[in-house]
């Protein structure tokens, strides 16, 4: 078996046929899903996928090891459901695991959406990430959240056309994923042993504002990139505030 494509799932039936249908050319589709209840099952199993149902959620990384781990292809290739594989990458894939002197993993540029308007600046593109590599040559971090997969063999290659990603559809849907991933990234930071301040949490949303509107030129999106700004500052906040509170809350404990 030459590739199999590997996505973990949550409810994301308004997603998930789509992203199948961009990779039809894989030979094996792995779904790990933790507690759909919209129809995403229904989706995944009608196109044929291998579908893994979970009752735990140990986080963004530990899951997608487990599809790695169901996967049988000589490749992998990690997905989200909100993205898509146009027909330009699908070629330069096919091309590269057709190889012979491959590379043991690549980067993949990432061209993501917010609220309607593609991001080409703002630190969000090209945003290369490794999404395709030889099985047995990476696996993912243990990240709860921004999680990332660790090649155990050199080199990395790069390929040209981006993933489409869908990142934010609407405003629902980005404070969704606001409250998710703030909090698991605080909950990350303090088992890590940080901790914060309400002065922290407003420092940290001021300095991400100004790296993605000024130093990463989000400007230059127009109000796509000031939306971005804004949602980078809220997003610090909210992370270090709920730090900020699980400190406390550790600290009333011990008292």
């Amino acid at each position: 078996m030459k590739l199999s494509v590997i996505i973990i799932t949550k409810n994301e039936a308004l997603n998930l046929q789509s992203c199948l249908d961009s990779v039809k050319f894989a030979n094996e589709w792995i779904i790990v899903d933790s507690g759909s209840t919209d129809g995403t099952l229904d989706i995944a199993r009608a196109a044929g996928a291998t579908v893994i149902e979970t009752t735990d959620w140990p986080g963004f990384g530990p899951q997608k090891n487990r599809a790695l781990g169901a996967a049988q292809g000589d490749w992998i290739l990690s997905l989200d459901a909100d993205e898509r594989i146009p027909e330009a990458l699908r070629d330069e894939i096919m091309a590269v695991i057709g190889s012979t002197g491959a590379a043991p993993a690549y980067e993949l540029p990432r061209l993501s959406s917010f609220c309607g308007h593609f991001i080409r600046h703002s630190g969000w593109y090209p945003d290369h990430i490794v999404r395709l590599f030889r099985h047995g040559a990476g696996r993912f971090s243990l990240d709860q959240v921004h999680e990332k997969v660790i090649v155990s063999q050199n080199p990395i290659g790069r390929l040209r056309t981006p993933i489409v990603h869908y990142s934010y559809r609407n405003d629902d849907d980005y404070l969704r994923k606001l409250s998710q991933y703030s909090t698991l990234g605080a909950n990350q930071a303090f088992a890590a042993g940080k901790r914060s301040s309400l002065r922290n949490a407003v420092a940290h949303a001021v300095a991400a504002f100004l790296r993605s509107y000024l130093f990463k030129r989000g400007f230059l999106d127009g109000r796509g990139g000031l939306m971005v700004a804004i949602s980078s500052a809220e997003s610090s906040y909210h992370k270090y505030l709920k730090l900020m509170l699980l400190s406390e809350e550790k600290s009333e404990a011990e008292e």
